[in-house]
């Protein structure tokens, strides 16, 4: 092979990458430099922007809400992935197996996972009103609660609520993540398993899931990614409340970029999440490799 056509084959895969490269430059890598910019200056919705590092870095600290929202958005965290890994395995070990019937429900499970999430948002919403919604008459008629209950009137009920949203949603997806790795795992090893005595918590701990880590690594990092960056569900849903007891991180950087006019530290704060959230699916990867 000519030095020539060795030359022509890297210009043709240049050439092929080219695309992407600006795509991933104009809408990924130039917002970053940007938000990095912006971070550091006093940078009104209107008006020149001044320089003032690191003083937005420094008001975070200061940002009761937003370190309310840290630590209400880490609890929601741990408790919307175990929760949703717990549902989205045990669905995916139901259909796992092809028996008459099991198509209708893999589709069943999977889909609200076609509903946006925002339609979700107002659908859980209208259910769980107390003004016209269907839950609290249907519960008061069945004997189960003498009273409305507020499902969103209180902290916790408002969390809740909104975790059991979240894993109607992402269960199926999560399902169907969970479903692919197990369908690669070879059922000869099953087989050797069985005829070697191994009940079914044995094949389950040291067969399926030592097998299944790179997709539960998977399955793990989008479920800590969408929690950490969570937003549709508490603005639509919650708002917030009550009392800003359900504020995710990303909504106090809303709040600060289009409530306060405060782009600059809204910024600030985008790049303490990414910072947070890379270090968190480091960790994972880690761990889990």
């Amino acid at each position: 092979m000519t030095s020539g056509t060795v030359t022509s084959r890297k210009v043709q895969g240049w050439l092929y990458a080219a695309p992407t490269a600006v795509i991933v430059g104009v809408l990924f890598l130039a917002p970053l430099v940007l938000v990095g910019w912006m971070s550091l200056n006093r940078w009104p919705l209107l008006g020149p922007a001044v320089f003032n590092a690191p003083e937005n870095y420094l008001d975070i600290a200061g940002n009761t809400l937003f370190v309310d929202a840290v630590f209400f958005t880490l609890k929601y965290t741990a408790i919307t992935t175990v929760l949703l890994s717990l549902v989205a395995l045990g669905l995916a070990l139901l259909v796992q197996e092809r028996r008459p019937g099991v198509g209708f429900f893999r589709t069943a499970f999977f889909l609200p996972g076609a509903v946006g999430f925002a339609a979700a948002g107002l659908l859980f919403y209208g259910m769980l009103n107390n003004d016209f919604g269907p839950i609290d008459p249907l519960l008061q008629t069945l004997g189960i609660t003498d009273e409305p209950v507020r499902w969103i009137g209180t902290p916790n009920l408002a969390l809740f609520s909104t975790i059991t949203l979240v894993l109607w949603r992402f269960a199926g997806f999560n399902m169907l993540i969970l479903l692919t790795g197990l369908q690669a795992i070879p059922t000869e090893v099953y087989e050797a398993a069985r005829s070697d005595g191994a009940n079914r918590w044995q094949i389950l701990t040291r067969i399926t899931l030592p097998l299944l880590r790179p997709t539960l690594a998977l399955m793990l990092i989008l479920s800590v990614t969408g929690s950490l960056l969570a937003f549709d569900q508490f603005f639509v849903f919650t708002n917030g409340g009550p009392d800003n007891s359900t504020v995710s991180m990303v909504m106090v950087i809303y709040r600060e970029a289009f409530f306060r006019f405060d782009l600059g530290g809204a910024a600030a704060l985008s790049v303490v999440l990414l910072v947070v959230l890379v270090a968190i699916n480091a960790l994972m990867l880690r761990r889990l490799r």
